[in-house]
């Protein structure tokens, strides 16, 4: 996911392990080939870490209402029956920088990850299938461990799952990769736009029809009532009920067996069927989208200046004025209560699902300009840190605000309003800074990092850290 582990020498494919020794290579040769290894610190790109720690904090920052709240309140603030004009503008700040912007880059972070570990290994003659493969395999597993025993809000799976599919794209041109991933995330305009203005009609039409035939004493086609059922469910108007929501807090306050009972049934579906109709193409899409910036020098701060100057005022300047529209568009909608059905057919959601990538870019452009003036550095060297471990963090917050939130914790699910929620971020944001630059000055990896290319390279790796020459460490 969530960072790049690259063979530091030439390595065979996964099953090359226990193959036999070719009759004609030589013991002496079989024995002299070298194995793969984790990426030296040495190794690394400072400024991937940096905006990969960016994602890290902005990922809490969108996570923390999910924690505390039913679904519901993350996009409708007021279905939280106490909020105020407090709890809306934090939640319009929230939507303006952080809401699907932090999804979006950390997709492209994990396609930028994967074009690194190709180039190093090219560059090294090496063969990395077997080891990328291990690697995503056991992010799967990871994943869903969190996912069904931790938090179901879990990220790891969608981008394991979408790690399987990406490894033929790597050897694309950039230019190949952004515009297929542009096309992969558009998939859905012309899907809704076919069913806003073909399947509507046709359902009104039927169920028009399925009710003259019923009053004239007609019996409809089975297929016709179920289009007029449908239409029904559909067309209703009716706030979202307040049993279900009171329901929601008591599952998460409520007995842990039981929890894990509900979330699975949820998961199942999002996992498998879930992704094919849009985790793959939004979330892949995305990752399409990180590889060709990768490989055109985005990410690694390789580009002048001017470059990046002119992609954070071209993406703030398109992208932040049409999530203040939007935003001010839900607000004085009423956050479309009642209504929800006919703002997505109307296609109001792909004002965040699409603007977002222009402020995407803007945030871009923005810590590239930081990195590479050097300013900033007390802060981005703290940043690199949170970022190279990212899982470390992410299961953290994960196991942290579960424990505070639900029932077998302190049991505050429901009870902390967003001004407290994003205090709770903030004192999040400091201590993983503060902790993931003082663990690295000791440790190799990350705890989570550990476990993971230990696993993944079939050994327990090296923990200690080694020093780091002077002009490498972003002081």
């Amino acid at each position: 996911m969530i960072d790049a582990d690259v063979p530091q020498q030439a390595s065979d494919d996964l099953g090359a392990e226990n193959k036999p020794a070719d009759t004609e290579i030589s013991s002496t040769v079989t024995a002299a080939l070298p194995k793969a290894a984790p990426v030296e610190a040495t190794e690394r790109v400072a400024s991937v870490d940096v905006i990969r720690g960016v994602a890290l904090l902005g990922i809490l920052a969108m996570n923390i209402v999910d924690f505390a709240w039913p679904g519901q309140v993350y996009s409708i603030p007021i279905m939280d029956p106490e909020a105020g004009p407090v709890d809306t503008t934090i939640w319009a700040f929230n939507h303006l920088v952080f809401d699907t912007k932090m999804m979006t880059l950390f997709s492209m972070l994990f396609g930028a990850g994967l074009v690194l570990m190709s180039d190093r290994s090219e560059r090294r003659g090496a063969r990395m299938r077997g080891v990328y493969y291990r690697r995503v395999a056991w992010l799967l597993v990871i994943g869903l461990i969190h996912a069904y025993l931790i938090w179901d809000g879990d990220i790891l799976v969608m981008y394991a799952l979408c790690g399987f599919l990406l490894y033929p794209f790597r050897k694309l041109r950039p230019r190949t990769l952004i515009i297929t991933g542009t096309l992969f995330s558009l998939i859905f305009v012309p899907l809704l736009l076919g069913f806003r203005f073909g399947g509507v009609p046709y359902m009104r039409e039927t169920a028009g029809r399925v009710e003259a035939e019923i009053k004239q004493g007609k019996r409809p086609h089975w297929w016709d009532e179920k289009v007029r059922d449908g239409w029904k469910a559909m067309s209703k108007s009716e706030m979202p009920k307040r049993e279900d929501f009171l329901k929601a807090i008591a599952l998460h306050r409520g007995p842990y067996p039981e929890l894990v009972k509900h979330r699975a049934g949820q998961l199942i579906f999002a996992q498998t069927l879930g992704f094919v109709l849009g985790g793959w193409w939004l979330a892949g899409g995305r990752m399409l989208i990180g590889m060709g910036l990768m490989k055109l020098g985005v990410f690694s701060a390789e580009r002048s200046r001017r470059f990046y100057l002119l992609m954070m005022v071209l993406g703030y300047g398109l992208g932040l004025p049409l999530m203040v529209f939007d935003s001010a568009h839900q607000i004085t909608h009423g956050f479309f209560l009642g209504h929800q059905i006919w703002y997505l057919l109307d296609g109001w959601p792909f004002l965040t699902l699409y603007g977002s990538i222009p402020v995407v870019f803007g945030h871009i452009g923005a810590v590239m300009l930081i990195c590479k003036s050097g300013a900033l550095t007390w802060l981005t060297r703290r940043l690199a840190a949170a970022g190279r471990m990212a899982l470390s963090n992410y299961l953290l917050d994960s196991v942290v605000c579960t424990t505070l939130f639900y029932g077998y914790g302190f049991d505050l699910f429901g009870a902390i309003h967003r001004p407290m929620l994003y205090a709770i971020v903030i004192s999040l944001w400091v201590v993983q800074l503060l902790v993931s630059t003082m663990w690295l000055d000791v440790f190799r990896f990350g705890p989570a990092e550990w476990v993971w290319r230990s696993l993944t390279y079939w050994k327990p790796q090296p923990i200690w850290a080694k020093r780091l020459p002077t002009e490498l460490v972003l002081t």
